[in-house]
């Protein structure tokens, strides 16, 4: 079979990241063609939407006029990628998202960033993120509607994706980071079984769990870019026409919208109609102290990796984040030691409290994405989930009726991560309404 190039249309960064890659290595579009257009897009709505927090347009210009001259070198050739701003870029200033790092530029890239690189990635900028990926947010505005937050700490890579500012951003998530600001933006969120990805050169605040992910705005990419990043590539497994589907409400529940809880049913119902079968799960009472735990976890570690830093530099820190660090000194090492424990324990128990379905189905977030730039919004529905360490992916899936997107995300078994894409390409289009109003470009 003959391979076709996409057909480029008036708005070459409405392409994915799989077909903006196939255009470049057919030769329908240049690297820099496509570059234009994304800088363009940032020009027009970087006022509004503050997503990046360093660009150097010359250099991704120039860059993307040396891929041209050059026979394709990977999958990503000659296409452009943010990367969030705790991430080490050679070169290009990471600034952690706090004004103690202002004048930080590190020799080497992180691991992730040299693997782009070698796919023939072009990293356009590094994206805004909340201060040392926790709480205190950036600049960035939520772009379908910039009275309320992206969510975070991710916050610029979902939502320059989201605006189609770039195809695809790399994020890290620790609590919520990566599946709550995928949510609250309409796109797709991917966050790995933990260590899946390398994280050398990554901002260190949590040993337990710190995972590197990106967003990207259809299934497909998550694939692609899944692919590039993983050091170890399991092949991918003949897909089922539906895989079991686990509705999992999680301890989490109570504090849903009643718009979120109609969004998990309606999508279970319209799955069932196309064929999948559906089960409830309710998981074991174990795992509802599960959040807890990580919420010890993340402030105790955090307040072991960062404090030192807020430490010798108090008055460049926010106020949140020194409540924080104070937060996570204040807890008995018997009880860092105990949740350290029940994570364990709930991690050996999760293959068995999941028998008999394929992937769990369950809110991404207690519903859309809340008013105010103040706030991150809370990870309480992907606390236990980044804890236990398994592979999850949301994607929106309906509006509500403020128009913000309502997100869900699967949750799949630990190092079965394309298992779970092969899932979501099945389960995603059946499950989901969404349409994103920024793809018109008005």
């Amino acid at each position: 079979m003959i391979s076709t190039a996409p057909t480029i249309s008036a708005a070459p960064e409405s392409l994915s990241l799989a077909e903006a890659a196939a255009a470049i290595r057919m030769g329908s579009i240049t690297s820099e063609l496509l570059m234009e257009s994304y800088l363009q897009r940032i020009n027009k709505r970087d006022a509004t939407v503050g997503a990046w927090a360093q660009l150097d347009v010359e250099k991704a210009l120039a860059m993307a006029r040396e891929k041209d001259t050059q026979d394709c070198m990977g999958p990503l050739h000659g296409v452009p990628i943010g990367v969030k701003d705790v991430i080490d870029t050679a070169g290009m200033a990471t600034r952690y998202g706090s004004p103690i790092y202002d004048n930080h530029v590190p020799a080497l890239d992180a691991a992730c960033v040299a693997s782009l690189r070698k796919a023939g990635a072009i990293i356009i900028g590094k994206t805004v993120t909340a201060e040392f990926a926790t709480y205190h947010p950036g600049r960035t505005a939520n772009p379908l509607n910039p009275k309320h937050t992206p969510g975070g700490s991710s916050s610029g890579s979902a939502a320059a994706v989201a605006d189609f500012q770039v195809p695809a951003a790399l994020g890290t998530q620790t609590a919520g980071s990566v599946v709550r600001p995928a949510s609250f933006c309409g796109v797709i969120g991917f966050k790995p079984s933990k260590d899946r990805y390398r994280t050398d050169g990554v901002l260190d605040t949590s040993t337990h769990l710190d995972t590197l992910g990106f967003f990207v705005r259809c299934i497909d990419d998550a694939k692609l870019l899944d692919a590039v990043l993983a050091e170890v590539q399991e092949a991918d497994a003949q897909a089922k026409e539906f895989p079991v589907i686990g509705i999992c409400r999680s301890p989490a529940w109570s504090t849903a919208t009643a718009e979120m809880k109609d969004c998990l049913d309606q999508a279970g119902r319209r799955l069932k109609n196309q064929g999948a079968r559906i089960q409830s799960v309710e998981l074991a009472e174990i795992f509802s102290k599960l959040g807890a735990a990580q919420s010890l976890i993340h402030a105790r570690e955090a307040a072991d990796f960062l404090g030192p830093i807020v430490d010798r530099n108090v008055s460049q820190a926010s106020a949140a984040l020194i409540d924080f660090i104070r937060l996570g000194r204040g807890f008995p090492e018997a009880d860092y030691l105990q949740a350290l424990e029940l994570q364990r324990d709930c991690s050996s128990q999760f293959e068995d409290a999941i028998e008999g379905v394929d992937v769990l189905l369950t809110p991404a977030a207690s519903g859309t994405a809340p008013a105010g730039l103040a706030a991150t919004g809370s990870p309480d529905f992907c606390r236990i989930w980044t804890a236990l360490g398994v592979p999850c992916i949301s994607f929106p899936v309906a509006a509500a009726t403020n128009q913000l997107p309502l997100g869900l995300q699967l949750v799949g078994r630990m190092n079965q991560d394309r298992q779970l894409l092969q899932m979501a390409a099945k389960i995603q289009p059946a499950a989901s309404l969404w349409e994103s109003p920024l793809a018109s470009f008005s």
